[in-house]
């Protein structure tokens, strides 16, 4: 068995990796040689960065299994990939408490207008403005799955009034006021003082929060988004922010990443962006290298495999995940 590895592995993960399967050559291929070497890997823990051939890797018809070290799928869910036989799991729960934690942290910012006052900082501006209240507000999640329940346990503490939708509608917890399906979208959006994006990025939601979503939003109401940036249209989110009919956005997630320089974006009234960083931990491999490990034994063995994907939906059922 010959495992290629693109994520950022240090010595003492590929040794964990290996204590699992003794016999199994493994390749830290990293972004710079992934595209060559998963034509002869039986088994792709990552998420490449770089264009890598799909097509080709479908037809060779050796790789049986691809472990996604991120959430969304959206790098590997070819045409090819989902109708071949190769088993797609997601890294979905796995960094569930470090995006909740990030999402928070950008909506606190949007309601207590923190690049404001950092701006006056820098100015030397002493002048008080008013703010917004993140307790007590009604808050829209929009996908429940890892992310969106954690961050509903993160937002619980702070008495807000919870409505979500999500492609499974199944399993609400019980500080969700209201879970509805896809069909759902308009009664949140006319009710969020805050939405949170938190589905992946497929054919069903590129784009979905668009001109006319955006205009059934609440007037004054504030967008996170911590999933994928094409979920939004650029225009018609610079648009809502310079028309006032959005009080602020915050992204960590961008249509274009790195964001151009030329991008609305950037200049747009009320806008906070984060690099992609919603992720980001100093115990981030080692979690994902735990979780694979897991997940290598139980594929070994035969069993199911955690977070498993359904390949057409783009992402795992309830049943499934982590």
């Amino acid at each position: 068995m010959q495992i290629v590895l693109c994520y950022p592995v240090a010595a003492k993960h590929i040794a964990q990796i290996q204590e699992i399967v003794p016999t199994a050559t493994l390749i830290d291929a990293g972004q710079e040689r992934v595209a060559e070497e998963l034509l002869n890997a039986d088994v792709f823990c990552g998420h490449p960065k770089v264009a890598v051939p799909w097509d080709a890797v479908a037809t060779c018809g050796r790789l049986r299994w691809i472990q996604s070290s991120a959430a969304g799928l959206d790098h590997c869910l070819v045409p090819s990939i989902i109708e071949s036989d190769i088993l797609v799991t997601s890294a979905s729960g796995v960094l569930a408490d470090q995006v909740a934690e990030h999402a928070l942290g950008l909506a606190i910012a949007c309601t207590r207008r923190l690049p404001l006052f950092i701006a006056q900082q820098k100015n030397k501006e002493f002048v008080r403005r008013p703010t917004g209240d993140l307790t007590g507000a009604t808050v829209g999640i929009v996908g429940l799955g890892g992310v969106g329940r954690r961050l509903v346990e993160v937002l619980e503490p702070f008495r807000v009034r919870i409505l979500a939708t999500d492609y499974f509608p199944v399993h609400k917890p019980p500080a969700v006021a209201f879970l509805g399906g896809p069909d759902t979208l308009s009664t949140v959006l006319e009710q969020a003082d805050i939405l949170f994006l938190c589905v992946p990025l497929t054919a069903r939601t590129k784009g979905m929060i668009d001109a006319r979503r955006i205009a059934g939003m609440k007037q004054g109401a504030i967008l996170v988004n911590v999933a994928r940036g094409q979920l939004v249209e650029e225009v018609a989110l610079a648009d809502a922010l310079h028309s006032g009919h959005l009080a602020a956005a915050a992204l960590d997630v961008t249509p274009a990443e790195p964001l151009p320089i030329e991008s609305r974006l950037w200049t747009s009234p009320n806008i906070l962006i984060t690099p992609h960083v919603a992720g980001q931990s100093a115990h981030r491999i080692d979690a994902m290298t735990d979780f694979f490990c897991q997940n290598l034994s139980r594929y070994l063995l035969g069993t199911n495999l955690r977070n498993a994907v359904d390949k057409r939906l783009g992402f795992p059922e309830p049943q499934n995940l982590k």
